[in-house]
């Protein structure tokens, strides 16, 4: 028998999660009366909810067996919820999916046979259409993932959602990366393993209101760019490079100009301006060494990802 957990990150999504259970038992009876070697454990990571989320994980436990949850003490954010359904989960194969319905539970019983019959160690989903998204965050995401392809090694693909199931190997290889500030997305692609992408188009939220704005949405992305990428520091360092040469040559023009013309004190708006502009870009510059700097910091003291108030 193979036993596949669905880990479920939650975070106040107390009007989707009865709607969520309705569906996941209708793919999980199908999926059993097609193949009676695979049996199931629903892990629900309840984020530090405010509402009555894990109130009703609980009342699903009471009446099915299979149900387990994780409750944090607070809310540590969907990496950490991802991290913590990995690493509590007990199946041979293991999926992450939304409890908001945007990810097909209909998709599975084809992922699955992509692991167990053509021999792949995970089965992914990218929305190939962002029908309903604001079209401003549609056009920042699409360049975002131009952008993180071309800094990085990574090959992450466009519109990749974190709906995938994977081998008990790869999920035991995104565990052994520990580091506190994580970007599953870059993990994933980092450890390798052969990856079947499925398709499909983007579906609205079932219930309730999406957990992600755009600032979040940039500040997960500046997670990917520092947690595997190295260019920004270099491009910081190539800007310093270009303005000390540009530097030096105008004060060659300045001399030279003044040699020949005299009239040292002209030009003092143009060079407030060039002040202004170039203590920007040393403050970019700082910025940028800044967030490696940071992002040190907070690994070096270690502190657990997540911490559990109570499990079953």
């Amino acid at each position: 028998m193979s036993l596949l957990t669905i880990v479920v990150p939650c975070y106040n999504e107390e009007a989707a999660l009865p709607l969520f259970y309705e569906e996941i038992c209708r793919t999980m009876g199908d999926f059993e009366n097609t193949d009676a070697d695979v049996v199931f454990e629903l892990l629900f990571i309840d984020d530090g909810s405010k509402d009555k989320t894990l109130e009703i994980i609980k009342s699903l436990r009471e009446k099915d067996d299979r149900v387990h949850y994780v409750s944090f003490s607070r809310n540590f954010g969907k990496e950490a919820g991802i991290y913590a359904g990995l690493e509590n989960s007990k199946g041979d194969y293991v999926v992450i999916m939304d409890a908001d319905l945007q990810d097909p539970p209909s998709l599975l019983p084809e992922m699955y046979k992509a692991l167990k019959e053509e021999g792949y160690d995970s089965a992914a989903t990218r929305r190939v259409t962002r029908k309903g998204e604001p079209p401003v965050r549609s056009f920042f995401a699409r360049q975002f993932y131009k952008i993180m392809n071309k800094m990085t090694d990574l090959q992450i693909m466009d519109g990749a959602r974190d709906y995938r199931i994977m081998t008990r190997t790869m999920v035991n290889a995104v565990l052994d990366m520990k580091e506190y500030n994580r970007f599953t997305k870059g993990i994933y692609s980092w450890v390798g393993f052969n990856t079947k992408w499925f398709d499909y188009e983007n579906r609205e939220r079932v219930a309730g209101e999406t957990k992600w704005n755009f600032w979040k949405l940039f500040l997960y992305s500046l997670e990917g760019f520092v947690g595997f990428s190295t260019a920004p520091l270099t491009l910081a360092a190539l800007i310093g490079l270009v303005f000390t040469l540009l530097s030096f040559v105008m004060i060659i023009f300045i001399i030279v100009r003044t040699l020949i013309y005299g009239d040292p004190t002209s030009g003092w708006p143009s060079m407030i301006c060039i002040i202004v502009f170039l203590a920007g870009v040393q403050l970019f510059c700082i910025g940028v060494v800044g967030q490696y700097l940071a992002k040190t910091y907070l690994e070096t003291k270690a502190r657990p990802i997540y911490i559990a108030r109570e499990k079953e």
